[in-house]
């Protein structure tokens, strides 16, 4: 989906991730997550904008708050940006307390900062990987130890 993007390029990208979902109507179908780091010239609001239409384009529909969706694509950092406005929150709100981000993030940022926070690595110990499982290793238990024979890291974002 990201290869639609106008304006930028995939730098890194975690492996898929079957999860249960978080929070939304019960009964609805496991989730696929994955997280990518990107190159872009385009300002935060425009990367939401052009997010959301790729969204739209496939068929995305908000009609139930954490209700199904055939692509959620989420804005979670921008470099060290902070902001907290209407429209955007840099780093996204809840990126700490969910799992299903923490751990594919880890996956190509291990020694990421979140900004306004801490370290990465101390907000993953707080959240066991609780019904998720590593497409690619389906019959290995998620964990922060196989996180790093992935691929290289990309390391901390500016």
């Amino acid at each position: 989906a990201l290869a639609a993007l106008p304006a930028g390029r995939c730098m890194a990208r975690s492996p898929l991730y079957r999860t249960t979902p978080v929070g939304g109507p019960p009964g609805q179908p496991d989730y696929v997550n994955a997280v990518a780091a990107l190159d872009t010239w385009l300002e935060p609001d425009a990367l939401l904008t052009a997010l959301q239409e790729i969204e739209n384009a496939r068929g995305r529909v908000r009609n139930v708050r954490w209700g199904p969706r055939t692509l959620d694509l989420d804005l979670l950092l921008y470099g060290a940006l902070i902001r907290d406005d209407p429209r955007l929150t840099l780093p996204h709100p809840r990126l700490h307390e969910r799992a299903f981000v923490l751990y594919p993030l880890f996956d190509i940022a291990p020694t990421l900062i979140l900004p306004g926070r801490s370290r990465l690595s101390e907000w993953l110990a707080r959240y066991p990987p609780l019904d998720m499982t590593r497409l690619d290793t389906p019959d290995e238990p998620v964990t922060i130890a196989s996180q790093s024979a992935l691929q290289p890291p990309l390391g901390d974002f500016p």
